[in-house]
């Protein structure tokens, strides 16, 4: 089974914000959301207008777990999301394609996908990197794995760990720092 990775460094969160930033609101807002929300893309495709107009906190019901969900929105998506919904209605889907409909995952990946590759990021990229990079830098800033496992709905630290990349980084520091 290949997963995919958190994007490790901020500098290339922000090398693939400044692309994303070039080619529209929508998916500089898609990414913004993913990478400072943690929500896993089928949730942040089914956001509406409403669920964030004149909102302190996003509230909604999981898809894959059915799970009550309230986070408080951040200064840096404030701005971006007041800016997106101007002259929006509140019925509208927050992401639409070209062709007016709500976006669609393949879609959304390839997004992501593309702007990982033009900033010539050498991780495997999916859409679910968003979520893996939030848990990432949210253990680097916080080292509290007890709330991400929380944030995350998962049923232990040592999952929540493995999710994040951190235990393969543990392994490989470890190979890395032995020499015999």
């Amino acid at each position: 089974m290949s997963t995919v990775e958190p994007i490790r460094n901020k500098k290339d969160i922000q090398k693939v914000e400044k692309i994303l930033a070039k080619q529209c609101k929508r998916d500089l807002l898609l990414f913004t959301i993913g990478t400072n929300c943690g929500l896993r893309i089928s949730d942040i495709l089914r956001l509406n207008v409403a669920d964030v107009r004149n909102k302190t906190h996003i509230q909604l019901i999981e898809k894959k777990t059915g799970k009550y969900k309230k986070f408080p929105i951040n200064i840096k998506l404030k701005p971006l999301l007041e800016d997106f919904i101007t002259g929006r209605k509140n019925d509208e889907p927050l992401f639409l394609s070209r062709w007016g409909h709500r976006l669609d995952r393949v879609t959304a990946y390839y997004i992501i996908r593309n702007a990982c590759e033009q900033a010539k990021l050498h991780e495997k990229i999916g859409t679910h990197s968003m979520r893996k990079s939030f848990g990432y830098h949210h253990y680097q800033q916080f080292k509290d794995i007890v709330i991400l496992q929380k944030i995350f709905n998962h049923s232990s630290p040592q999952i929540t760990l493995r999710y994040i990349g951190i235990e393969q980084d543990e392994i490989d520091s470890s190979y890395n720092n032995f020499v015999l």
